[in-house]
């Protein structure tokens, strides 16, 4: 079946072609026709599986006639993460070459100014993520009365995210009769809750049952001692035949660890987490997309924000907290029939057998055990002698302050015994060439105006050679 078939529009198809793809996968072949036909989607499909081009193909065609006008766009398209947003722009951009649509993108991390004049120009087509959508909503510069379109999609990962109350806000606030486009991988209480409430009588379509893994990926799991986790993986990047890979961590901090021991060790990488400024995320994506880089240490931030096709291999450096969470990982390779390798790293922890355990329960079948992969001895070059894989902060801190004694040792020696050559004992006065020619505490030329006999016998404690006048003043007067 080709995508001919579909009912979409010569310039659309002619689009489709130039991008290189002859047939439709599952889900575009299901919701395309439909989309067309102006029913409300409710479509259950993982990542991977073409869902973004099963409805940006036939929103072309819908929105082909018409025009925008200022602040009030015609369709929108909500995504939980900047990234995937980014991702829906470019498809927009690609497929939609031949029409003149307008297209306006808002996510955070983007100067308010340049996305209101983008608002004021008109748009076809807003792709925006929640919070930002509703602060522009808020400050009066959009109007949502003209939507005729509305995509909610990756709905389980805007429950994941807190988004939810924020989407019902939005769907509340377009009061215009609608069609409505609904994805989601996974269907839990809360999203099911979702759907019934502003989908009218919707078209099912679900290409593959909730969270399942690609056939084509092959996937494993290496288990290693704590310590051992990233001495296997880069054991693993250096045996394995890996065109591209993404390495994924479960917190930022990991993500920051992993990524500075790759580069320190040579591995072409870079990294993408949630503190990263957004057109630094933009940058990496961007260098990792077109082969700059060969490794993405992530966090989950971008789990389902990245569309690159052909991604080798994905490698889990920490097991997910969240069974489906292992699914959009892995679902980053094994794309478009293509085959992939995923690994996961555990260690032999409560924790993560009780993880593991959820995965499998979740997929329905054991996560293969590598029993091949042995850790080997690794051959470390001397300038990274630093480096470490349990504690690097510490031990690099051990590294310079050794440094430093190593040349601070002798001067020390010279100091002390210098020191000691001038030391005298506690209680006698030391001789008045030590002093440098300075008074000393205590001497009778050192209070000018007072007799000889009016001086104290002792030295006033504490106030140094310079002793001020009201203090000397009162022992010449008293005196009799």
């Amino acid at each position: 079946m080709g995508f001919e078939l579909l009912g979409l529009s010569e310039p659309t198809l002619k689009a489709v072609a130039d991008a290189g793809y002859t047939e439709p996968t599952p889900i575009q072949a299901q919701a395309a026709p439909q989309v067309l036909m102006g029913r409300d989607i409710l479509g259950i499909a993982q990542t991977g599986t073409g869902k973004t081009a099963s409805f940006t193909l036939p929103m072309i065609d819908i929105l082909a006639e018409g025009r925008a006008r200022a602040r009030m766009p015609r369709s929108l398209i909500l995504e939980p993460t900047r990234e995937l947003a980014a991702q829906v722009a470019e498809s927009f951009e690609k497929y939609g070459k031949n029409h003149k649509l307008s297209m306006a993108l808002l996510i955070g991390g983007v100067n308010f100014a340049e996305q209101e004049k983008a608002l004021n120009r008109g748009a076809d087509v807003l792709i925006a993520t929640p919070g930002r959508l509703l602060d522009h909503f808020e400050r009066g510069k959009l109007l949502l009365n003209g939507i005729d379109i509305l995509v909610i999609d990756e709905a389980d990962r805007m429950l994941d995210m807190g988004f939810i109350p924020d989407v019902e806000k939005i769907c509340e606030r377009i009061t215009k009769k609608h069609q409505t486009l609904f994805f989601s991988a996974t269907m839990p209480p809360a999203i099911h809750r979702l759907t019934k409430k502003f989908l009218d009588d919707p078209k099912k379509i679900e290409v593959a049952r909730p969270a399942t893994a690609a056939t084509t990926i092959t996937q494993k799991l290496v288990e290693v001692g704590p310590r051992d986790k990233r001495k296997a993986l880069r054991q693993l990047l250096r045996t394995e035949e890996i065109k591209n890979a993404i390495i994924f961590c479960n917190r930022k901090r990991d993500v920051k660890e992993v990524y500075a021991s790759l580069g320190s060790h040579g591995f072409s990488v870079g990294q993408l987490h949630g503190d990263m400024e957004q057109r630094d995320r933009m940058e990496t994506l961007r260098q990792f997309k077109e082969n700059e880089i060969q490794l993405l240490v992530a966090s989950d931030v971008a789990a389902r924000g990245l569309d690159v096709p052909d991604v080798s291999h994905v490698f889990n450096f920490d097991v997910p907290g969240h069974p489906d969470d292992y699914v959009h990982r892995i679902g980053r390779t094994g794309r478009a029939g293509r085959k992939g390798t995923a690994y996961t790293l555990a260690v032999k922890s409560k924790l993560d057998v009780r993880l593991i355990e959820g995965i499998e329960k979740l997929t329905g079948m054991p996560l293969p055990r590598d029993e091949d992969f042995s850790l080997e001895r690794e051959k470390r070059a001397p300038r990274k002698s630093a480096d470490s894989d349990a504690k690097p902060v510490k031990e690099k801190a051990e590294k310079v302050s050794s440094d430093e004694a190593e040349v601070e040792k002798p001067q020390g020696k010279q100091h002390k015994r210098a020191e000691s050559s001038e030391r005298t004992p506690r209680g006698k006065n030391k001789p008045d060439s030590a002093r440098s020619g300075r008074p000393q505490r205590g001497r009778r030329d050192s209070h000018p105006g007072m007799a000889p006999d009016d001086m104290p016998k002792e030295p006033f404690v504490g106030m140094g050679p310079h002793v001020p006048a009201f203090l000397s003043g009162p022992f010449g007067a008293t005196k009799k």
